[in-house]
């Protein structure tokens, strides 16, 4: 047995709390001398912590079996809990990396501007820490990638009858992660991303990007910072802009809050310091219950709690912003423990106006 699985820190949850907060019984089959051949199964091979989350998951799977599900549905769900767990083997070792999805077009010629844009900010951002995740194939995926170095870089392959193959930045990488399915591959893009970056692509980035900024929205994603880079004079963004502020807003489909979400550029070095700047002073956050939990990097300043509540009073259910030690409920968050922390009852969505609030933080 490998002991050393027992020692690997909790990555960041990317939900803000709701994983952690899931309910923990590790349910029954029915049959209690089931149940415990289970327990005695599960204990000898020494689990550790995540004992219960083992049995339940061998509850659900004979509980899938009793179901007489298809023979399809049952390939399916085993497939993908393979590749979310080598996912997660390959990501464990680089939990205290920030990283940054690079979404892009797969036909983008290394010729072009977008291309050589994507080389040079990925570039950059791996000079200030980040490291890269793109889609492992080839135009903007393989800039990035090129930009970012061999050790630099994670490529999230999806295996496709056409047009998809590792690039050779990547290529033989054991950074280097092969899926079968759309959905298990974009769990792994938001979940262990800090940042988002899209370059000009086709429906593969819109669905990347549109899911991401759902996700977001809806709360079911942490907040983080998205850039929409294109190359010096391109104009891809500005017309998915005029779509959004056309067909979207002007209709009422999203808010005008919704545009705090993300920033178009085509200054490389602006990109950067939106993201960077993002975790100037913020750190991250959880909800626990109602409480939402800020963790910073620096103390909290007089300055800052009189600005949050003069200014940001309307992400508030009830009383203020107050500071705090780390809360109980945190303590399956050890690595966080020491960071000062902010913590009101805020209003479930606006995730855009806590956007602003966040840059708020950042200045402080």
């Amino acid at each position: 047995m490998d002991k050393r699985r027992h020692l690997r820190k909790d990555p960041r949850d990317f939900t803000g709390g709701g994983i952690f907060g899931l309910d923990e019984n590790k349910g029954s089959t029915g049959d209690k001398i089931i149940d415990d051949r289970i327990k005695t199964l599960v204990d000898d091979w020494a689990c550790g912590s995540s004992n219960k989350h083992v049995q339940e998951l061998i509850v659900t799977a004979l509980k899938m079996g009793r179901d007489c599900l298809p023979q399809g549905d049952m390939k399916l769900y085993s497939r993908s809990l393979k590749e979310m767990r080598g996912s997660s083997n390959v990501f464990g070792p680089y939990v205290d990396e920030r990283k940054l999805s690079i979404f892009g077009s797969a036909r983008t010629k290394p010729e072009e501007p977008e291309y050589k844009a994507a080389v040079s900010f990925a570039k950059k951002m791996r000079e200030v820490g980040f490291m890269s995740i793109t889609g492992a194939g080839p135009g903007i995926m393989e800039a990035a990638q090129e930009g970012s170095g061999r050790d630099g870089s994670f490529g999230l392959n999806i295996k496709l009858p056409f047009e998809q193959g590792a690039n050779p930045t990547i290529e033989g990488d054991e950074k280097l992660i092969n899926f079968n399915y759309f959905f298990t591959r974009k769990l792994a893009f938001v979940k262990e991303s800090d940042a988002i970056a899209a370059f000009p692509g086709g429906f593969g980035t819109m669905d990347e990007l549109f899911e991401v900024l759902t996700l977001i929205q809806t709360g079911k994603a942490q907040v983080v910072p998205i850039v929409l880079l294109d190359a010096k004079g391109g104009t891809y963004w500005k017309m998915w802009m005029q779509f959004v502020k056309d067909h979207l807003f002007r209709l009422g489909l999203i808010s005008e809050e919704d545009f705090y979400l993300f920033t178009i550029t085509t200054d490389l070095d602006e990109a950067v310091e939106e993201i960077t700047r993002f975790y100037s002073n913020f750190h991250s956050y959880r909800y626990v219950g109602k409480r939402l939990v800020m963790r910073l990097q620096k103390e909290v300043t007089p300055e800052l709690l009189g600005g949050l509540n003069s200014q940001y009073g309307d992400l508030i259910e009830e009383g203020e912003y107050h500071t705090s030690g780390a809360l109980p409920e945190e303590k399956d968050e050890p690595h966080l423990a020491d960071l000062p922390r902010l913590i009101c009852s805020k209003k479930r969505g606006f995730a855009g106006r806590f956007r602003q609030m966040i840059d708020f933080v950042n200045q402080h």
